[in-house]
Order: C-alpha cells, then structure tokens, then sequence
C-alpha cells in the first residue's frame, strides 16, 4: 500500500505541545501501514524532531465569529500541505487503542465518526476523517465566501462539513465500535458511575474526547462539570503517552 497522510492541526494555546507528540507516538504504535505525519501549527516549539512540521494554513474568519474549528476546513485547499493521496486528520485529545490500518481500508470516499451527541442527525464528529487531497474545494471555498450565512444556519465546521458531503451522497460513518466517545460509551451512566469505573468498549480504536473531560481530566478522574462524577481512567495513561 502507497504511503498515507496522518494530519492534526494546532493552534493557540488550548492544547499543549505534548498532545502532538503522544499522537505521532501513538500513531506510530498502531499503524503497520507506511505514513507521513504532518502537523499544521504557528508554533513548533517542543515539538519532536520525527514530525513534519507545517505552517497552519490562513483563513480569514469575520470578527467576533468563534472558532469552533472553522479552521479543519483549510485541509480542503488546493495543493494542501504539498500532499496527496488519503489522508487521515486526527485531533490532537483522541486517544488511540487500537489498530489504524482499517481506518485508510475501509470503504467510502469521505469517512467521519458520526456524532453521538446527536445520533439521529447526519452531523459527523469531525476528530477522525478520511478523504483524498484535492477533493472537495468548493467547500472551503463557499465557506470563505459566506462565512456570516453559514455561522446563522450551523454552530461549528462539522455540522457544516457533514451537510456539504451529505447533500453530494459522499457522507459515510466509521462502524460505531471504532470511535466512541468517551464521554458517551466509556462512561458508566449516572448512577453506575458512583460506583464504576469507565472502561474500553469492545471493538474501540479510538476514543473520542470533545468537550470535557480532556485525557489528563479523564485519568485523574475530573469531569470538568460539577453535576457529572466520574471514577479515575488510569488505563489511559497506557495508551495516551510518549
């Protein structure tokens, strides 16, 4: 099999450098498959000497329109990063526990996790997605020309994402068991979780972390909500590291 892209994007101060170096070491554990990982930032400080290093691409968003990931979208550019061929973008708080290789086999020519969150909407989850470099320019572009419409008809870049690839029949979904979300499927409910610990649902590739907790909450077992208890996830520490 050709070599394949890995992508994750940083910018500003949210996540720490060391969220790009578990990833590419975490990438590196569970996939056979030759890769090239580039990582899109203003800022490379600290980060390790084996990732491609990028400039984040430009995208000029109206004042006072929040980010919300808008930003995912500049992956469509044409020539994006000098890369081609399939490309996988990886956010930076996944955590990764298992195999990659079927995640660049799977059939489909955009692939996201679908939102959990909303699982009877279309809406994808934007943490994982494949696609080819160079399809689907016209989205970034009608973005860049109507961010105001857009930012009045959805909240953030995936739902937007997930109803431009929808309304071409190209929107296809990762089986359920590959990308749960922790918050969702790791977790126990609200009465369990007094009293039990979240754990890996069978079948999980990667976990999904959006909102919070964040993997370093996760682990010490701090939801970031004061009416949400959850118990310690040590076993993160297994997977989420150097």
């Amino acid at each position: 099999m050709n070599k394949v892209n890995i992508v994750c994007m940083k910018w500003g101060d949210k996540f720490p450098v060391k969220y790009v170096n578990r990833l590419f070491s975490m990438v590196s554990r569970h996939l056979s498959i030759p890769f090239r990982f580039v990582c899109f930032t203003e800022n490379n400080i600290g980060i390790r000497n084996e990732i491609e290093i990028q400039d984040l691409p430009e995208l000029d968003l109206p004042s006072g329109l929040p980010e919300r990931g808008w930003r995912k979208l500049t992956v469509f550019k044409q020539g994006f990063g000098g890369l081609s061929g399939s490309t996988l973008f990886l956010d930076l708080d996944i955590v990764v526990v298992g195999n990659l290789d079927e995640f660049f086999t799977y059939s489909g020519d955009f692939l996201i996790a679908h939102d959990k969150k909303n699982p009877k909407k279309i809406e994808g989850n934007s943490s994982i997605f494949r696609f080819e470099i160079g399809q689907y320019p016209e989205i970034l572009s009608y973005f860049e020309q109507n961010p105001e419409l857009i930012k009045s008809e959805v909240r953030h870049e995936q739902a937007y994402l997930s109803r431009e690839i929808h309304q071409q029949d190209k929107l296809r979904y990762w089986p359920d068991e590959w990308v749960p979300s922790f918050k969702y499927r790791c977790c126990p409910s609200w009465i369990k979780s007094w009293f039990q610990a979240p754990s890996i649902p069978k079948g999980a590739k990667v976990i999904l972390f959006h909102g919070l907790p964040n993997p370093p909450e996760a682990i010490t077992g701090h939801s970031g909500k004061w009416y949400r208890h959850i118990q310690p996830s040590p076993w993160i520490k297994k997977y989420w590291k150097i």
